[in-house]
């Protein structure tokens, strides 16, 4: 009688294994409204360790001050800010003793932190790569929460081309998405749309006629090692 195997299945870190075995949601929001989303976004999370990854500097001072008017422990890092206060942050973040971080790609690679347990992309990186280095934070212990701008389809359609799998599509449960061109309480309940729903709808199409199985991407990779 054989030897039974049981030595632990290998775990993959390519983009397609990591895309698929984590958590993932996002939302449609136009960028003057990111802000309110988040706010109702953080509600259901008040007791998880975020860490909340944005494209600028002036973004990180933004949102900071405005998570802390609303009672939030949240801290934002980013190239302004001496390595001191970098590592002090880190450590704060890594103890608990901070519940919000939110800072840059840039920054966000030197750190290692701990303990995520939600990440939330208030803006898309602006290389598609940078995604899964944030979402390999989560790797099937926490979820991945992305607010999608109308500039943003065209790297979200990127990154779900890469994992081979798509973010589910959320809605918030009583969101007013406002419009800013116009004035009229008519006109600031409607919802953005984006792209016409026909064209999404294509482009979804298009992008799943190029995907590979995951048990097929994972049979290529065994046979290339």
């Amino acid at each position: 009688m054989s030897e039974e195997n049981t030595s632990a299945p290998k775990k993959y870190y390519d983009y397609i294994s990591v895309g698929n075995r984590t958590k993932q949601e996002a939302y449609f929001v136009q960028q003057h409204d990111k802000n309110s989303m988040l706010l109702e976004l953080l509600k259901p999370l008040k007791d998880k360790q975020i860490l909340l990854i944005v494209k600028s500097k002036k973004s990180a001072d933004t949102l900071e001050t405005t998570l802390k008017e609303n009672t939030f422990k949240a801290l934002g890092i980013h190239g302004n800010h001496r390595s001191s206060q970098i590592e002090d942050a880190q450590i704060a973040f890594n103890t608990k003793a901070l519940q919000i971080l939110i800072t840059t790609d840039r920054i966000f690679e030197t750190m290692e932190l701990k303990g995520i347990e939600a990440l939330i992309n208030y803006d898309l990186p602006f290389e598609a790569p940078d995604y899964f280095k944030r979402l390999r934070t989560v790797d099937e212990i926490g979820e991945a929460i992305s607010l999608i701008d109308p500039e943003d389809e065209g790297q979200l359609a990127t990154i779900e081309l890469m994992m081979k799998c798509e973010m589910k599509e959320q809605e918030l449960k009583d969101f007013t998405h406002t419009n800013r061109a116009q004035t009229s309480v008519k006109d600031k309940t409607k919802k953005p749309r984006h792209k016409k729903v026909a064209q999404r709808a294509k482009k979804k199409a298009e992008i799943k006629s190029k995907w590979i199985p995951v048990e097929k991407q994972k049979e290529n990779l065994d046979k290339a090692e």
